[in-house]
């Protein structure tokens, strides 16, 4: 059975505040709870105009007060911002409020601007020894024993690049991908990670999550124009430097773009899954019988808040009453 998962990057809206935003993600994931959906991803970004979300485990301690049974799942903390101690602390401490339920990606994307890396004092540090230590503090297999003591097991998840996918085949650990290793060519990497890994005392056999936009509409031309608003903000945020807040349909579509704007944007449309709930089921069978995915963690956004809450009530209905057909 594949497992659905939503992860919301806390976006925010022209006219919006980045408290409305967070409040946003919070009220997304108690839809998502009673929809079924098995896991609520959050992620971490510092500095971003277009993003609140810059805490994962403060947030999702808000999620946890305002949910009861759905995963709770960081996608992801970037590791070289932080020390493994510091993360072993922070979600040890929230599963005190949702024992059972806390999961932790780890990633390792350097912060959006020099002046952001700069302010995190990120330095190039080794990502599989972090990797491993946390997970030491996390199992009690440290040379300290940090506090709270976690209530249970908190699995660790690898955001994975093609590098990434050798480290977590390494250290027997699970991966979450996206991007290029979605498509043809990643089919080898994929291959290769599953090849190479070594059980672990957490992970017994590789895992695989496959994270894109997916969102879903009545009509295909409905479903575009949903992704519109983070596409034209994804071709900003590459050609100009600034990641900005959601605009609405019409004023994306009406926007001014120059051709690199435009190659953006297309390539931004080209790499999600989007349409009517069966186009969408379609080719999401066909994504995860090609990646042998166990979890789709879905990362759709756009500017109509209601619009989204029926993208992912859609999206739900396709798992809770067949499945995608693979």
């Amino acid at each position: 059975m594949i497992r659905l998962s939503l992860l919301d990057r806390s976006r925010t809206r022209t006219g919006e505040t980045d408290s409305a935003a967070l409040r946003g993600t919070v009220a997304r994931a108690r839809h998502a709870e009673q929809l079924g959906y098995h896991r609520f991803w959050v992620a971490e970004h510092h500095g971003v105009p277009g993003i609140a979300g810059a805490a994962p485990a403060v947030l999702l301690t808000a999620v946890a007060g305002a949910t009861s049974v759905i995963r709770l799942g960081s996608a992801g903390v970037m590791l070289p911002h932080h020390q493994p101690l510091v993360i072993a602390e922070q979600f040890a401490t929230l599963t005190a409020f949702a024992p059972g339920r806390v999961d932790l990606g780890l990633g390792r994307s350097p912060g959006f601007t020099a002046p952001v890396r700069r302010a995190l004092r990120q330095t190039d540090g080794d990502f599989a020894a972090d990797l491993a230590e946390l997970r030491a503090f996390l199992s009690g297999t440290a040379e300290i024993t940090p506090h709270p003591r976690p209530e249970g097991p908190v699995p660790m998840y690898v955001l994975a690049t093609g590098t990434g996918l050798t480290i977590a085949a390494r250290l027997g650990l699970p991966v979450i991908v996206g991007g290029p290793l979605l498509g043809a060519d990643g089919a080898e990497a994929l291959a290769g990670y599953r090849r190479a890994f070594e059980p672990s005392a957490s992970q017994a056999e590789p895992w695989v999550a496959v994270s894109l936009d997916v969102l879903v509409a009545d009509t295909a031309a409905e479903a575009a124009d949903l992704l519109l608003p983070e596409a034209w903000a994804m071709a900003q945020g590459r050609t100009t430097g600034v990641f900005p807040p959601l605009e609405p349909v019409a004023a994306a579509r009406a926007a001014a773009r120059t051709p690199r704007q435009q190659q953006y944007l297309d390539r931004t449309v080209a790499a999600a899954i989007t349409g009517t709930p069966d186009q969408v089921q379609r080719r999401l069978a066909e994504l995860i019988e090609r990646t042998g995915a166990a979890e789709l963690v879905a990362a759709g956004s756009t500017f109509d808040r209601d619009a989204l809450h029926a993208s992912d009530t859609a999206l739900a209905a396709m798992f809770t009453r067949s499945g995608p057909r693979v």
